[in-house]
């Protein structure tokens, strides 16, 4: 058994369903930001334009996966489905968030996002250790095998 699936069966057997309400309001929050980011693309295009270490990448391609992977990701981790790899793809994200842009404006600075940021982080880590709960799609989907839809062979 490899790593990963020592995790997942872990963190399956360790989950008590209260930690379920967080992982849903954890995908609302990254929805919601998605949803912001749609709205303020052009700073967020700007701001990635900007970064000294981001500059050589195309700046709209990296707005649009953020807005993409908040949109998506956020979704898939409220509803369950897929919690561990939406979780990996919206770390990055995080870290570059905390990494060039909440700690440039300061620790200690009033309506700073930084520690916001990092708790997301914080959240995003630990559901990729301990997946999506028993309040979930991927579990209604390994607990009734027999109510997936089948291709049919017509003919």
């Amino acid at each position: 058994m490899n790593f990963v699936q020592r995790m997942e069966k872990w963190g399956d057997a360790h989950h008590p369903t209260w930690i379920d309400f967080i992982r849903i309001i954890l995908g609302v929050i990254l929805t919601v930001k998605g949803v912001q980011f749609i709205n303020n693309m052009e700073p967020l295009t700007e701001l990635i334009a900007n970064s000294q270490f981001l500059g050589s990448l195309s700046a709209g391609l990296l707005a649009h996966y953020v807005v993409f992977a908040h949109l998506v990701g956020g979704l898939l981790v409220a509803f369950g489905l897929l919690t561990r790899l939406a979780c990996l793809v919206q770390i990055p994200i995080l870290l570059g968030a905390i990494i060039f842009v909440n700690i440039s404006g300061g620790i200690l600075q009033p309506h700073s996002e930084l520690w916001f940021s990092v708790l997301l982080l914080i959240l995003l880590v630990f559901f990729v250790v301990e997946g999506s709960g028993k309040i979930s799609i991927d579990e209604w989907m390994r607990t009734h095998p027999d109510e997936r839809p089948h291709k049919h062979k017509w003919g």
